[in-house]
């Protein structure tokens, strides 16, 4: 106890967004000093009883699907989740010296960001990750709820405040007042479909099996939400399925649309879901403060107007969607006060 309580004095607090896509690590008195993809390569060679780390972040996802036998580039955070313990444990391990500089003997506080659908044995697991990896303390905080005090949302009032959260794994959508959740959905449905759902619309429509990291690229470059947006075309290549030779093709922003409108529908139900939970007041509330979206997924070409057209409800976007989640779990680390009445037990 002793030797935490020493450690703690040369440490600086942290929050960290524990994304599917990306890890953000926002330090206590300097701000956000680390935005990486939650990958991690590991390498397991004859003879090898364990698996060694080789790279985390985007050194590791340079390497996603072009590893040699011996090497596994792996996400180890599924649908907002842990999926693999010792991997996670290993890549915080590795944020945490990061933020303080390489430095071994540190053990900071550390608030991290949860879906509002975990289960108590996931909290257990996030909580222990961190602890393990070097953590003196670890709060929990739901992502819509930091997202709504990165965005600016007065989330202690008497008011009511609704965030919708496109992440890369989950879609979180909450209202929220009195430094609480008031009614909330998840689903597992973010900017990982929307890639998945571009791979698979290729791979129907040309006969052509693409990455992860094109479909993604191509979500970034030319997806829209609406069909009244301007047309672009972007070239996408890939494996030819049936002559196996490489392939080359080029698409449209209506035919990315066509492929994504699944998932766009999914999100803006579970919005409207969420809307008829919502008790009358804080209704009423919404109808005057707007829908305030975060999330790396929100910044989809056009989804505010769609979303718009939709509920009939004024749309606001936080100024950095991106960072919202982590500049509100690091304003909340600020405040010892908010971050208890916010944090889950």
């Amino acid at each position: 106890m002793l030797l935490d309580a020493i450690a703690g004095l040369f440490s600086h607090d942290l929050a960290i967004d524990l994304g599917t896509a990306n890890t953000l690590v926002f330090v206590h008195g300097k701000g956000l000093v680390c935005s990486e993809p939650s990958v991690v390569a590991v390498s397991k060679q004859p003879g090898d009883r364990d698996e060694k780390i080789l790279a985390v972040g985007r050194e590791a996802k340079e390497m996603l699907g072009r590893t040699p036998s011996g090497i596994r580039a792996i996400r180890p955070i599924k649908d907002g989740v842990i999926a693999d313990f010792e991997i996670t444990e290993a890549m915080l391990r590795y944020f945490l010296r990061r933020a303080h500089n390489r430095a071994k003997l540190v053990r900071p506080r550390v608030v991290i960001c949860v879906p509002p659908c975990i289960t108590s044995v996931e909290k257990r697991a996030v909580r222990e990750s961190a602890l393990t990896a070097g953590a003196r303390e670890v709060f929990l905080i739901e992502e819509p709820m930091a997202a709504a005090i990165g965005a600016g949302l007065d989330v202690t009032a008497p008011t009511g405040s609704m965030v919708v959260d496109i992440g890369g794994g989950t879609t979180d959508v909450a209202v929220i007042s009195l430094s609480g959740i008031v009614t909330s959905r998840s689903i597992r449905c973010g900017g990982d479909t929307m890639d998945d759902a571009i791979i698979n619309y290729v791979k129907r429509k040309y006969n052509m099996l693409i990455g992860e990291r094109t479909a993604e690229n191509v979500k970034m470059t030319i997806a829209t939400a609406s069909p009244d947006s301007k047309t672009e075309t972007m070239e996408i290549k890939g494996r030819d399925l049936v002559a196996g030779i490489p392939k080359v093709v080029v698409a449209t922003s209506d035919e990315i649309l066509e492929a994504l409108l699944e998932p766009i529908h999914a999100i803006v139900e579970t919005v409207h879901r969420t809307l008829e939970k919502t008790p009358p007041e804080l209704a009423a509330d919404i109808v005057d403060r707007g829908i305030m979206l975060v999330g790396g997924g929100s910044l989809l070409r056009e989804f505010d107007h769609i979303l718009r057209q939709e509920t009939k409800l004024p749309i606001l976007r936080s100024d950095d969607p991106f960072t919202a989640v982590v500049q509100g779990a690091g304003m909340a680390l600020e405040k010892l006060q908010l971050l208890r009445d916010v944090a889950l037990d």
